[in-house]
C-alpha cells in the first residue's frame, strides 16, 4: 500500500499499548499507510522499558489492560514526562473514565464505537492533531526561550511594561544603566523612571513614545540619560504585544545605547577628513549643505538609499529637490542644534518611494553648516503597516462565518501585507480529492490566467504543497519541475499549505520579490488563516452537531409517542375478542392522540380485485367511502398497491406527485399529505391490510415505519388466534381432502424410501425438545422403516413405540414443524395423511369461520402440485369442545405421556407393551410413568364427571 503524504506521520515514533482489535488494526493502519515507526506491545511494562529506550513521539494506550489500566500509566508516564501526547481509547468507555482520563494528563481520548475502519481513521487523524500540537507547543516553547535570550542580551536594554506604561520587567542590560534598585519602581510609568532625565520635556517625549505603541503603532525615537559612566545617549525602539483577539497584552521597548555613534558625529565636526573615512563604512546616508540648499558634501554610499551617484546627487539641485521642502522649522534647529527622527518619504532613481528616518544638525565644516543624516526605514515601515493590516486581517476573521469569507478577505488584504498583487486560496473538497480556488484576485487571473481546480494528487505545485504539508518560496517559479502552466507571467511565487483546508498562493510577475521579511509575514498571514478556517469548522461542526441531536430528540419524541401507542394496542389486542373488535381497536388507537390524522384496515375482494375497508378512525371525511381501491402495483392508492405486492408502500409527500393518481387528490383535499400502508401477514396468510394518513410530509420515517411493520404482523397474529379460537366455538366445519403429488413431503419420502405406507391420524408434540409426530407403518418391517427414516435429512432421530415385521408406530422427532402445526395457524386441523411412495393423501377440517379457499391456496403454495378431490360440510358435535376442554388440563409433558403410551398399545387389551417399556421410551422411571398416567385419568374422568356441560357421544358409522 503507498503510504499518506504525511510529513507529521511519517517521521513519528508512534508506541502503542493493547491487543483489542481496534489498536491492532490502527498499528497495522500506521505501518501500512504512513512511514512512521510503529512499536506494538500487549503490557504496560514492556511499553515503559521501550518509551525510555526509544523516546516516541507518540503513545496510543487502550483503557483495560493486563495487570492495570491505560489510566494508570497515563499518571506514572506524566510524572516523568508532560509534553508526550498520549491518546486514550476503550470500546466500554464511560464519563467517568473520560473524566479519570483527563485528570491523569491525557491528551485526548477515543470513545471507540461504530465500524472498525472509521475508529482507526478517526484515531489517525487524532494522533496526527496530537502531533502537530506538540509541535506547535515546542515551536511556542522555542520562540519563549528566544525572547529569554533576547531579554537577556548583554548588549540592549529591555523593559517590558503593562498595557497602562507602567514597568513589569527589566533586563539586567538595563539595570546595569542606572546606580539605582530596579525592583523599587516595577509599577511606576516608564517615563517616570531614573533612565531618564529629570525634566517634563524628556519625560514627555518617552511618554509619546509608550502611547504610540498603546494605539497598536510601532515606534523609534532617541533619549539622553544621565548614568553611572556619565551621560549617555539611547535609541530606544517600542513595539506593542497583543493576544489572538488584538487586545494590547504588553508593551516591550528596546534600547541601544548609541553614545558612540553621537561621540563619533561629535568628532567628526572636528575632522573632515575622519568624517569622510568614517561615513564610507556607515549605512545611512549623510548629507551637508549650506544655508541655502546646495550640497557641500554628499556620502559615498549615497546610492544604498537613492540609486544616485554622488555626482547625481548634486545635480538634482538642492536638498529642498531630494528629501522635500519644509523638511524642518529652521528657528527650532536654532534653539535645539539638532533635530532627530524627523520622518519623511524620498523617491530613488528607479522610482521605488523609500520611508527616511532624518536627523538635522548645526555644524560649521568647510562651508557646510547643515549636517543631514538619512536612514532608511522603508523595510521596517512596510513591515510594521504590513503587521498593523494583518492585524486589521485577523480581526475581521473573528466575523468571518463561512470559509469563503475567510478566502475572500485572505485575497484581499494580501496586497498590503506582502505587497503582492496576484494571490489566490484554494479549499479542498474531500468529496471529490480536488482543490477548488475559491477566492482569486484580478492580478492573479491577469498573470495566470483562468484557475482550474486542481486534483489533490502532488502532481503539481498547488497540490504537493497540499499534500506534503510543505511551504514553498519560488524566486523564479518557472525554474520549478511541477509547473503546471509553462505559459503563465508570474515569476515569484510562494505555495503555503493551510492545515487540511487547502493552499494560499501568492505572487508577482518580478524575479526574486521574496525577502525575509516578506517571507515571515506570508507565513503569519497563511497561519491566521488556518486559525480561522479551523475556527470556522468547529463552529459549523458544533452547529451541525446541535441540528442532529434536534433531530435525534425528534425522532426519539416520534417514536416514543409511537411506541406508546403500539404498547396501548397490544394490550388492548390481548383483550380483544373478535376479529371486528381487533379492526376497531387498532384504528381507534393510532389515532386517538393526534399522531396521525386517519387510519382503516381492509381486505381483499377477490370478486370485485378491490381493498374494501372494514374499519376506521380519525378525520377521514368520507375518504374510505367515496372512491374504491383497486388492487394493482402501479399507479393506484398505497392501499391498493401494498395488496398487491404484499409489501409497505409509503408516500412521503402526497403533494409532490399531485397529478400522477386520483386519489392524490382526494387526499391533498383532506390534509393527507404523507401515506404509509402495510400488510397484514402471519404465517404467509394475508389477512389484508393497514393504511395510516399523516398531515405533514415525510410523518413516517424509519423507525415509524419499522414500527408500524411489525404492528401489522402484531394484528395478523391476533386475527389468527381470534379465528383459530372462533373455529373452536363452531359446529360447522368443511372436510377438505387433497391428493399431493410432492415427493418432498416428509411423509411420503418415508413411504418411498421404506417402500410401505405411511399413515398419520394424529399425535403431534411441541416440545422443548424438538418437533415430535408418531406415524403408522404398514407393509414394512418396522425396524426397515427406522432406519429408512434415520437416513432421511428432516429427521433428526427416530423411536420404533411398537410394532414388528408387519408394520408399527414410529415417534419422529422433526427438524421443522409438522403439516399439522402449520395448517393449525390457519384455523385448520389435519385429520389424516395417508402417504405412498407416489402420492399422499389430505384430510383436513376447516371450520365454518375459516374461508377454505385459504387453505387450499396454503397447501397448494406448501407442495406446488395439489388436486382437490373432495369437500363436504359436516356438523360437528359438542365433543370437540369437551376434547379441548381436556387438552387445556394437560401439561406438554402429561400429554407427550398420554399419546406415546396410546401410540405404544398400552391401552389395548391385552397390552402390546408394559408400563416399564412406555418409560424406558420416554427416558423417565416406571414410577413417573404410572404417575402421568393416573394423573391424565383423573383429569379425563373429572372433565366428564364434574363437567355440567352435557357431552355428546357421536359414533362413527
Amino acid at each position: 500500500m503507498i503510504p499518506d503524504s504525511n510529513t507529521v506521520l511519517d517521521d513519528a515514533v508512534v508506541v502503542t499499548v493493547g491487543d483489542t482489535p481496534w489498536i491492532t488494526a490502527y498499528a497495522d493502519s500506521l505501518r501500512d499507510r504512513t512511514d512512521a515507526t510503529v512499536h506494538s506491545y500487549e503490557r504496560a511494562a514492556a511499553a515503559r522499558d521501550a518509551i525510555q529506550q526509544t523516546s516516541p513521539d507518540c503513545l496510543v494506550l487502550e483503557h483495560v489492560l493486563p495487570e492495570t489500566t491505560g489510566v494508570a500509566v497515563a499518571e506514572r508516564l506524566r510524572d516523568a514526562t508532560t509534553s508526550l501526547p498520549v491518546l486514550l481509547g476503550t470500546a466500554d468507555g464511560s464519563e467517568r473514565i473520560a473524566s479519570d482520563a483527563i485528570a491523569a494528563g491525557v491528551t485526548d481520548y477515543l470513545a471507540v464505537d461504530g465500524a472498525l475502519d472509521d475508529t482507526v481513521e478517526d484515531a489517525r487523524r487524532r494522533t496526527e492533531r496530537a502531533l502537530r500540537d506538540a509541535q506547535r507547543a515546542t515551536t511556542q516553547r522555542e520562540r519563549a526561550r528566544q525572547f529569554d535570550a533576547t531579554f537577556h542580551d548583554t548588549r540592549t536594554a529591555t523593559w517590558v511594561l503593562d498595557p497602562d506604561g507602567t514597568l513589569s520587567r527589566v533586563n539586567q542590560a538595563a539595570r546595569d544603566m542606572v546606580d539605582a534598585s530596579a525592583d523599587a519602581v516595577v509599577g511606576d510609568p516608564f517615563w517616570t523612571l531614573p533612565w531618564w532625565p529629570d525634566d517634563e520635556r524628556a519625560a514627555a517625549d518617552v511618554r509619546r513614545l509608550v502611547e504610540t505603541a498603546a494605539d497598536g503603532e510601532f515606534g523609534h525615537a532617541v533619549a539622553t540619560r544621565s548614568g553611572v559612566a556619565g551621560e549617555r545617549v539611547l535609541e530606544l525602539s517600542v513595539q506593542p504585544v497583543t493576544d489572538e483577539r488584538g487586545d494590547l497584552v504588553s508593551i516591550v521597548v528596546d534600547g541601544v545605547d548609541s553614545t558612540d555613534r553621537v561621540d563619533l558625529e561629535r568628532e567628526l565636526r572636528q575632522s573632515e577628513e575622519l568624517h569622510r573615512v568614517t561615513l564610507k563604512n556607515m549605512t545611512d546616508t549623510v548629507l551637508m549643505t549650506d544655508e541655502d540648499g546646495e550640497y557641500t558634501y554628499v556620502c559615498p554610499n549615497v546610492h544604498f538609499v537613492f540609486g544616485y551617484t554622488a555626482d547625481e546627487i548634486r545635480e538634482r539641485g538642492t536638498i529642498e529637490d531630494l528629501l522635500g521642502e519644509d523638511l524642518f522649522d529652521r528657528e527650532e534647529l536654532a534653539e535645539d542644534g539638532v533635530l532627530k527622527n524627523i520622518e519623511t518619504t524620498a523617491t530613488d532613481r528607479a522610482g521605488r518611494e523609500h520611508t527616511l528616518l532624518v536627523n538635522v544638525r548645526e555644524v560649521s565644516i568647510q562651508g557646510g553648516t547643515l549636517l543631514y543624516s538619512c536612514r532608511d526605514i522603508t523595510k521596517r515601515k512596510q513591515r510594521e503597516q504590513a503587521l498593523a493590516t494583518l492585524q486589521e486581517t485577523a480581526r475581521d476573521f473573528l466575523y468571518a462565518e463561512t470559509h469563503q469569507e475567510i478566502a475572500q478577505h485572505v485575497v484581499e488584504d494580501t496586497p498590503d501585507v506582502l505587497g503582492l498583487d496576484a494571490s489566490a486560496v484554494y479549499r479542498f473538497d474531500a468529496d471529490e480529492n480536488h482543490l477548488d480556488p475559491a477566492a482569486h484576485s484580478q492580478g492573479m487571473r491577469d498573470a495566470h490566467g483562468p484557475l482550474p481546480a486542481v486534483h489533490a494528487d502532488g502532481r503539481d505545485l498547488t497540490s504537493h504543497s497540499f499534500v506534503a504539508d510543505d511551504t514553498r518560496f519560488f524566486a523564479d517559479v518557472h525554474d520549478a519541475d511541477r509547473l503546471a502552466n509553462p505559459a503563465t507571467d508570474l515569476r515569484s511565487v510562494a505555495y503555503i499549505p493551510l492545515g487540511n483546508h487547502g493552499v494560499f498562493v501568492a505572487g508577482t510577475t518580478e524575479v526574486g520579490a521574496f525577502d525575509d521579511v516578506t517571507r515571515e509575514l506570508a507565513d503569519l498571514l497563511a497561519a491566521t488563516a488556518e486559525a480561522a478556517l479551523d475556527r470556522v469548522t468547529r463552529e459549523s461542526q458544533l452547529r451541525e452537531q446541535d441540528r442532529e441531536l434536534q433531530r435525534r430528540n425528534d425522532q426519539l419524541t416520534t417514536l416514543d409517542r409511537t411506541n406508546e401507542t403500539i404498547r396501548e394496542i397490544d394490550q388492548a389486542l390481548v383483550r380483544s375478542e373478535t376479529r371486528e373488535e381487533i379492526d376497531h381497536t387498532v384504528c381507534e388507537r393510532l389515532t386517538a392522540d393526534g399522531r396521525f390524522e386517519f387510519a382503516w384496515l381492509g381486505t381483499v375482494d377477490d370478486a370485485t380485485g378491490t381493498v374494501e375497508a372494514r374499519a376506521s378512525a380519525g378525520d377521514g371525511r368520507g375518504y374510505v367511502d367515496s372512491r374504491s381501491f383497486p388492487v394493482a402495483a402501479e399507479g393506484v392508492e398505497p392501499a391498493g398497491r401494498t395488496a398487491a405486492t404484499g409489501e409497505a408502500t409509503l408516500v412521503s409527500n402526497v403533494a409532490a406527485d399531485l397529478r400522477a393518481a386520483a386519489w392524490r387528490t382526494d387526499a391533498i383535499s383532506r390534509d393527507f399529505l404523507s401515506v404509509l400502508s402495510v400488510p397484514l401477514v402471519y404465517n404467509d396468510l394475508s389477512y389484508g391490510v393497514l393504511t395510516v394518513y399523516a398531515d405533514t410530509p415525510d410523518a413516517f420515517d424509519d423507525p415509524v415505519r419499522t414500527v408500524l411493520a411489525e404492528l401489522g404482523e402484531t394484528i395478523a397474529a391476533a386475527i389468527s388466534a381470534s379465528e383459530r379460537k372462533r373455529a373452536l366455538l363452531t359446529t360447522s366445519t368443511t372436510r377438505v381432502e387433497y391428493a399431493v403429488s410432492d415427493p418432498s413431503f416428509v411423509l411420503t419420502r418415508l413411504a418411498g424410501a421404506a417402500d410401505c405406507t405411511v399413515t398419520y391420524e394424529g399425535g403431534v408434540q411441541q416440545t422443548d425438545g424438538g418437533n415430535y409426530v408418531f406415524v403408522t407403518v404398514e407393509d414394512a418391517a418396522l425396524d426397515a422403516a427406522a432406519t429408512a427414516a434415520a437416513d432421511l435429512a428432516v429427521v433428526e432421530a427416530v423411536q420404533p413405540i411398537r410394532g414388528g415385521d408387519t408394520g408399527g408406530v414410529l415417534r419422529l422427532r422433526l427438524a421443522e414443524p409438522f403439516l399439522a402445526t402449520e395448517l393449525a395457524d390457519h384455523g385448520a386441523v389435519l385429520q389424516r395423511t395417508t402417504s405412498t411412495a407416489g402420492e399422499t393423501t389430505l384430510v383436513v377440517d376447516v371450520s365454518g369461520s375459516v374461508d377454505a379457499r385459504g387453505v387450499t391456496q396454503f397447501v397448494a403454495e406448501r407442495f406446488g402440485d395439489v388436486d382437490l378431490a373432495s369437500k363436504q360440510t359436516r356438523e360437528q358435535a359438542s365433543e370437540h369442545g369437551f376434547y379441548a376442554s381436556v387438552l387445556e388440563r394437560l401439561t406438554d409433558r402429561q400429554l407427550e405421556v398420554l399419546e406415546t403410551a396410546y401410540y405404544s398399545g398400552f391401552f389395548e387389551s391385552p397390552r402390546q407393551a408394559t408400563g416399564e417399556t412406555v418409560a424406558d421410551s420416554l427416558g423417565i422411571s416406571p414410577q413417573a410413568f404410572y404417575q402421568h398416567v393416573r394423573t391424565v385419568q383423573r383429569k379425563l374422568f373429572a372433565a366428564l364427571v364434574d363437567d355440567h356441560t352435557p357431552v355428546t357421544v357421536q359414533h362413527a358409522d
